[in-house]
């Protein structure tokens, strides 16, 4: 999804992206009591909120800030555990074969309002999704589902969908082509259920508002002060409630300055902090335990692809290609530990058939060279017939990393080129509503796993994607996506796999820069904080406070 650069939007939250979607966006501070960080006598945590969710309708949201929010708040048919595991959500029990997939729900499940969840929301969510009205970026997830695809495009009516409310406590889903991994779906954000009769009375206000949405997660939405607070309250009628140790996430503090935060952290104020570079030494010097976790992000330069732009231009996407070494971005400008250099649009932590994709097919490398990139510049003049070159525009998040990369990316240009490279700085829900638009020549932009298959990374920039921001159109790349998911061969699935990547690798669609590695300070009496690839995070529906 966009980061908070998608997606996860988690860019992705990503995601989005810019680091540790919750922690990073302009700072402004709104509580006017002092917070405690973690507060054991009411089972209390306090955070730092990025920014506020762009939304929490689960239809239409695409970003990691959402993720984090919604995982809290709703509960799909499955859930990631404690330990990252595909877990027992609303569905106690299911059944997947190669034409479909049953779930049961549990009787147990409630609403927010006492209501119970039945088949016959799931059902109302996915077509609601589905239809053309609601503009879901992520109606595409659905497409493996019978009709879903035709229902998108407006060619099927939405009761034309392949899912069935069996009974209130059984849903049927049937298959237009393989799923093997529908499972790890089913726990995604725009598969968790919506209540028709809420989300009808509300209209496009739904889920606006705290008081506009109800939820069946652990969690409530307890406070929502635009712009300045969010707090969570521990929901009664969740059907596992008592497993739910936390009665409160409170996040009355807004910030995209990791020194803010690292400052609120020290102060005792909040419970978990990013580090940067220029924080990392003294959070050693201060005796703070440093964690890290992998997000399985990717980071790349995103090119657009409309009619006119430069940047569809491909001598001139390779000339950038030869222009920027991710190695020196991450070594001599991020400098962040844990931070890998990127090569390939599938990230080291994508699965291949028996050990990760990367090491059963690796990515050819091309090397960044001054003389190669000038050489491509000056065929891409020719081809697009220009005299001298017009200002580009990168569109780039606020954060002062984000910041930081697009200025080394200006000097790159300006020193090896010859261009002017404009930034376009933007707070996270202005980038991603002129990403939506297309309003740049390249955006500096990431992507988090939405679930656990390698098709997650793959189908971003088929041309059907919404999140295909660029509006990249490869028929080839779309017929390698269409075998790999209409086949259950994992030989199959894998070797067109790797002829995506060789396609973006050689026609330069995107040109990857980073994986994303978090280090952060925590609490250490807040323990049980789960960080996962997958599912909001990090989330605390499993976390609790030592006394």
């Amino acid at each position: 999804m966009a980061k908070t650069s998608a997606s996860r939007f988690l860019i992705v939250p990503a995601v989005a992206v810019q680091f540790l979607a919750i922690f990073v966006l302009s700072f402004s501070l709104v509580s006017h009591v002092q917070a405690q960080a973690v507060d054991a006598q009411k089972s209390k945590v306090t955070l730092a909120l990025a920014t506020e969710p762009p939304t929490l309708n689960s239809a239409v949201a695409t970003d990691t800030i959402a993720s984090f929010v919604l995982s809290h708040l709703m509960e799909g048919l499955l859930v990631y555990g404690p330990d990252g595991e595909l877990a027992a959500g609303v569905a106690e029990r299911w059944q997947l074969d190669a034409d479909g997939a049953t779930f049961w729900l549990r009787n147990s499940a409630r609403w927010s309002d006492g209501k119970p969840v039945t088949a016959h929301d799931f059902v109302f969510a996915w077509r609601h999704a589905l239809k053309p009205s609601t503009a879901s970026q992520y109606a595409f997830i659905f497409y493996p589902i019978k009709n879903a695809e035709a229902v998108n495009g407006g060619q099927l009516a939405a009761t034309e969908l392949g899912v069935t409310a069996v009974s209130d406590h059984e849903l049927r889903v049937e298959f237009a082509k393989p799923c093997p991994y529908f499972l790890s779906l089913a726990a995604f954000m725009t598969f968790l259920p919506l209540r028709e009769d809420v989300v009808e009375h509300w209209g496009g206000r739904y889920a606006a508002d705290s008081d506009k949405l109800v939820v069946n997660g652990a969690y409530v939405l307890d406070k929502w002060v635009h712009g300045a607070h969010l707090r969570l309250r521990k929901n009664g009628h969740y059907w596992q409630k008592d497993g739910v140790k936390i009665n409160e996430i409170d996040m009355p503090y807004i910030t995209a300055d990791p020194s803010a935060q690292f400052n609120l952290f020290r102060d005792q104020q909040i419970a978990i902090a990013p580090l940067d570079t220029g924080l990392l030494d003294e959070a050693v010097e201060r005796g703070f335990n440093i964690e890290y976790f992998h997000t399985g992000s990717l980071y790349f330069l995103e090119f657009n692809f409309r009619e006119g732009r430069i940047s569809s231009n491909r001598a001139f996407r390779k000339a950038v290609q030869r222009l920027i070494d991710p190695d020196l971005l991450v070594n001599k400008i991020i400098g962040l530990p844990g931070v890998k250099p990127a090569y390939s649009l599938f990230p080291v932590t994508v699965k291949g058939s028996e050990k990760p994709f990367r090491e059963e097919y690796p990515v050819m490398r091309v090397d960044a060279d001054i003389a190669e990139a000038r050489k491509y510049l000056k065929r891409a003049k020719a081809e697009l017939g220009l005299e001298s070159w017009p200002p580009l525009v990168m569109l780039a998040g606020d954060s002062p990393r984000a910041l930081q990369e697009a200025e080394y990316y200006q000097y790159l240009f300006k020193k090896g080129l010859g261009l002017e490279l404009r930034i376009d700085q933007q707070v996270f829900k202005q980038r991603l509503e002129k990403m939506r638009r297309g309003d740049f020549d390249i955006v500096v932009a990431a992507w988090g796993p939405d679930y656990d298959d390698i098709m997650t990374f793959a189908d971003l920039f088929a041309s059907w994607n919404d999140n295909n921001r660029g509006r990249y159109d490869n028929p080839l790349y779309d017929r390698w996506i269409r075998l790999a998911q209409s086949s259950n061969d994992a030989k199959t699935r894998f070797n067109a796999m790797a002829q995506i990547q060789r396609i973006v690798v050689e026609d330069v669609p995107i040109l990857p820069t980073y994986e994303n590695g978090a280090l952060y300070v925590q609490n250490p009496r807040l323990k049980g904080v789960r960080r996962s690839i997958f599912g909001g995070d990090p989330n605390f529906r499993y976390a609790w406070i030592e006394q």
